[in-house]
């Protein structure tokens, strides 16, 4: 009798309209797909029905609270303990003997509800992207995924990170919980140094390995074929940080240093356009970004009489690899935007808001094309912009020589770990040598 496909789920906080998050999924998909054809795959995330239309597979929630777009929380007519009779009755019956805080006979529902879902996978992935970060609180993000890997190990489910990135880790909690859960994988791997250092830093001794970013590992069109036409007018995609509008910060402090950062956005685009370059806005976030381009419209309009066209959101990563691909330059602030500006070979100056995005630029040598968003200076930063221009065709040729590289470790790594001809109960034999292959 044949045995039924693999099945696989992949855990990712997707679902609030990020478009990394969204690459970072389309490639892990594609490539075990070609890898194993007969696979079937599912997503745990943050916002369950987006996430299934854009990426086509069935998908479950990631907490007990989801978000929209826009990383708003959505007010689900049902939630995960709905199925379970008498945890929904131990959540609202008001007789004292039974009483029990609210959240506690949530997420008990949830664990529940968890188990009966893992139970059915083969191996649980949580796939690239800044998954370990406290900035939601060590009762968010942190002890999500501790709960689904301890699930995961009760229902005898593997689990793997594949190229995550980490931090900010802060609070004690948020330490524990990411050192236990990655503790609990069957594999760990980074997608740069300074993760894979902060891991060992709050106690996590286990070997693990730094791979680039999935995305690097994204299919898209030869930069040779995009939009690599001369023109008069070079292009200049700008991506903006996504602050939230003036009317959800805050402190004063807050609003003075979004209207500050846009500003000084609104002069170097100008600039530019005086000097004969074309601005192309764009974002890589679905929602948040709009705002922040719209003020940034405003500011070219109203300080520097400079009018754009009306703002489209883009809602796909192939719509936005199209739009990037017929930019000559790019400056971004996001990790992301950095690495498709790198896939696509465009010249990238990035503002960088994180030290990942400082991190990830030096890895690429384009350290002397990286500023800090807190403190530039729109004038001397279009004269960086001016160097990144006359060093392009280096700066073109460095990029393509590190791409080629990523995507060969990458290749090499899902090769190893997603072997064409074996499936899970073969790779399961296998899977302590490929371990210590790897490093554990």
């Amino acid at each position: 009798m044949q045995r039924a496909p693999t099945k696989i789920a992949l855990l990712h906080h997707t679902g609030g309209g990020n478009l990394g998050d969204q690459a970072s999924v389309d490639a892990v998909i594609g490539n075990i797909r070609v890898r194993w054809p007969r696979t079937v795959i599912e997503l745990l995330s943050m916002n369950p029905s987006e996430t299934a239309r854009i990426h086509g597979v069935p998908s479950y929630p990631l907490r007990t609270h989801t978000w929209e777009l826009g990383y708003g929380s959505a007010a689900r007519k049902s939630n995960s303990a709905s199925k379970f009779h008498f945890m929904r009755w131990l959540r609202t019956t008001r007789t004292p003997v039974f009483r029990l805080p609210r959240a506690i006979s949530r997420e008990l529902a949830f664990l529940i509800a968890a188990f009966r879902i893992i139970r059915h996978f083969d191996l649980l992935i949580v796939s690239g992207g800044g998954q370990l970060t406290g900035k939601s609180g060590p009762w968010g993000f942190p002890y999500s995924i501790l709960l689904w890997f301890l699930v995961a190990k009760l229902a005898g489910t593997r689990c793997m990170f594949l190229n995550v990135g980490a931090g900010p880790l802060t609070d004690p909690l948020t330490k524990f919980f990411v050192a236990r859960t990655l503790y609990a994988a069957d594999y760990v791997s980074f997608r740069d140094k300074p993760s894979q250092a902060l891991a060992r830093n709050i106690c996590f001794a286990g070997h693990s390995q730094v791979f680039p970013d999935n995305v690097y590992s994204l299919g898209v069109c030869p930069p040779s074929v995009v939009g690599s036409g001369k023109r008069e007018q070079p292009i200049v995609g700008i991506s903006p940080l996504a602050y939230p509008d003036a009317s959800m910060i805050g402190t004063a402090e807050q609003k003075t240093m979004y209207a500050d950062i846009i500003a000084k956005f609104a002069l170097f685009a100008s600039s530019l356009a005086r000097r004969s370059y074309s601005i192309a806005l764009f974002g890589t976030d679905i929602v948040e970004d709009q705002a922040t381009i719209e003020d940034l419209r405003t500011g070219l309009r109203d300080r520097h009489n400079i009018a754009t066209p009306a703002y489209e959101p883009i809602k796909e990563v192939d719509e936005l690899l199209c739009k990037m691909s017929a930019m000559d330059y790019v400056v971004t602030c996001r990790f992301h935007g950095v690495v498709l500006a790198h896939l696509l070979n465009k010249p990238v100056l990035a503002i960088s808001p994180h030290p990942k995005v400082a991190d990830h630029m030096s890895a690429l040598g384009l350290s002397k094309y990286c500023v800090d968003i807190n403190t530039f200076d729109p004038h001397l930063l279009a004269d960086t912009f001016e160097a990144l221009v006359r060093d392009r065709n280096d700066i073109k040729d460095r990029m393509a020589a590190s791409l080629a590289r990523y995507k060969l470790l990458l290749k090499g790594q899902l090769d190893d770990l997603f072997p064409a001809n074996m499936n899970h109960v073969q790779l399961g034999r296998r899977w302590p040598a490929l371990i210590r292959k790897n490093g554990r």
